[in-house]
């Protein structure tokens, strides 16, 4: 039976609740453990995939397709465990499913409240496909006391009375402000939002307490004894120069030790960090670096790019160089002229063009592809960054007015709404002016690459799986265009309908493809596509 890890967060937002459930998840798999990681979210949208990117970040995909919390790339990248639509809740698909239910006659005329509706919805969520784990670490998100949470810290409170002893482990991660004015550390904000967890009914075992400063031994004392737990179960938590060299410094301050002690689980060997020593080095020791510039629209939310920006990291750890991200925004190139823009992407060794919705920078991100079609810089486009490299290829090719119907009505369209698919369920269609959420082509499909492609040399294969996350794809009525200019279709859906990749063989390296690789990317097994990308551009940078 699986055992519960149930991890809190308090005093404010942002602290790194994800990253501490995925390195505390890393920890206890470098320990020979069978671990899994889920997000309780509370807010009332049913998933994050109409959200904007400047309110929430990237949506992460699964292979599934679920669109779920950035903080499942975290748990995935640390963990090699791939997310499932199951690994993400929210309150809005819990209230979403009772209220259908509800509508059904399925409560048989009951009165549905919260408690135990919305509860045991909730902990039917937490056990689902739990089989064959040795732990389950659940993150829940918000901080204790927020209203939207209460239903959430309600349920684990009931979990743990009907998991028994020794079967759940409170960790609550909270902040020991630095007061410059004072000099000092304050352990007041910890003591109350630890009483106000216990004052729902959930007693932290494990404090963890992120601050800017070295915590004394004494101030890990005065925690201890009126948070009501052992002064070794008091864990600092402060900054590390890399986020790959947080588990090493959670098992430094002993928190995959306390963790395992308050299951009764005794601790008799050490965990094989060999993995993370590596990848730590490689980060903080490099042997060179590239500057890459990223063309897109969302500049002002580092989040909104979080996994692409771990995957550019990962081409680094593969290379061994330091990879500096200049973010460049889109709208500034469509009101520059070509010596300006000229003079922001010539000192890059690589560009980019993300993914992205809406008409907004479009002609900027066309501009990046231009730039470096024609200067032989290595160009790497993904999603809409591939669809942008087919418009501007198409314009090269004499057609001036190629688009794409995102952004309006076109006669050019390069780029269409897509409206019919097939998975494995079959036949999937979308008709325009439907609902926007879950309606686009998500999770994981198969492509086919072609057998002498620069693409199949750098998978090792001729067939790959990558996770999809858009509503548009390339028109194939203009695949001659495209080839007599030199960009070829150098992977296709199975059916040969739908292009996944394009490529410019004659170009030192140029690929565009309508996945997102990067949510399958690790910093111990980093992607193929982004490891080849960054090489290209080390070579670049000998080159300027």
């Amino acid at each position: 039976m699986a055992r519960y890890i149930f991890i809190t967060g308090g005093v404010v937002s942002s602290l790194g609740k994800g990253l501490m459930a995925a390195s505390l998840a890393a920890l206890l798999q470098a320990r020979g453990y069978r671990v899994r990681i889920r997000k309780f979210d509370p807010y009332l949208n049913v998933d994050p995939g109409t959200m904007s990117p400047h309110q929430h970040g990237e949506v992460y995909v699964t292979d599934d397709g679920a669109e779920t919390d950035l903080d499942l790339g975290h748990y995935e990248r640390f963990t090699g465990v791939a997310s499932r639509q199951s690994d993400n809740i929210t309150s809005g698909r819990i209230y979403k499913t009772i209220i259908e239910r509800e509508r059904r006659g399925d409560y048989l005329g009951a009165t549905v409240q919260v408690i135990p509706h919305v509860t045991d919805a909730i902990k039917a969520f937490a056990q689902a496909d739990t089989e064959d784990l040795d732990f389950v670490l659940c993150e829940i998100g918000g901080t204790v006391g927020d209203i939207e949470s209460l239903p959430f810290v309600e349920a684990i409170r009931q979990l743990r009375n009907d998991l028994g002893r020794n079967q759940s482990v409170s960790v609550h991660l909270t902040l020991v402000p630095y007061i410059a004015a004072a000099g000092e550390l304050k352990t007041k904000p910890t003591q109350h939002s630890v009483r106000e967890l216990a004052s729902l009914g959930v007693h932290a075992d494990v404090i963890v307490c992120r601050s800017e400063k070295p915590l004394p031994a004494s101030d890990r004392a005065k925690i201890a004894l009126f948070c009501n737990v052992p002064a070794s179960s008091v864990i600092p938590a402060l900054d590390a120069k890399t986020i790959y060299g947080v588990p090493l410094q959670y098992h430094a301050e002993g928190l995959d030790v306390e963790v395992l002690k308050a299951f009764g689980i005794d601790v008799d060997s050490a965990p094989d960090l060999t993995r993370w020593e590596e990848i730590e080095d490689r980060v903080l020791n490099p042997e060179g670096e590239v500057t890459i510039g990223v063309v897109g629209k969302y500049m002002g939310v580092p989040d909104a790019y979080k996994s692409l920006t771990e995957a550019l990291t990962h081409g680094g750890i593969a290379n061994r160089v330091k990879v500096n991200i200049r973010w460049l925004d889109a709208e500034l190139f469509e009101h520059g002229d070509e010596a300006e823009i000229t003079a922001v992407l010539e000192p890059m060794h690589g560009i980019l063009v993300p993914g992205g919705f809406g008409e907004r920078g479009s002609e900027g991100k066309i501009a990046g592809v231009k730039f470096a079609r024609e200067r032989n810089v290595p160009f790497f486009g993904i999603c809409l960054g591939m669809q942008m490299a087919c418009i501007e290829g198409v314009r090269a090719g004499g057609i001036t007015d190629a688009s794409t119907t995102e952004f309006g009505p076109t006669e050019e369209p390069v780029v269409g709404m897509i409206t019919e698919w097939m998975t494995s369920e079959g036949l999937q269609k979308r008709e325009e002016g439907g609902d926007m959420g879950g309606t686009m082509r998500l999770g994981a499909y198969t492509a086919k690459l072609g057998g002498n492609s620069v693409v199949s040399s750098i998978y090792g294969s001729d067939e790959i799986s990558e996770r999809h996350r858009h509503r548009y794809e390339v028109n194939t009525a203009y695949k001659p265009v495209l080839e007599q200019g030199g960009l070829v279709f150098s992977g296709m859906s199975p059916d040969g309908s739908l292009p996944e990749i394009v490529e410019r063989p004659d170009h030192p390296w140029f690929v565009g493809v309508q996945f997102h690789p990067e949510l399958k990317s690790k910093p111990f097994e980093p992607h193929p596509l982004f490891a080849s990308f960054i090489e290209a551009a080390v070579r670049q940078s000998r080159l300027v």
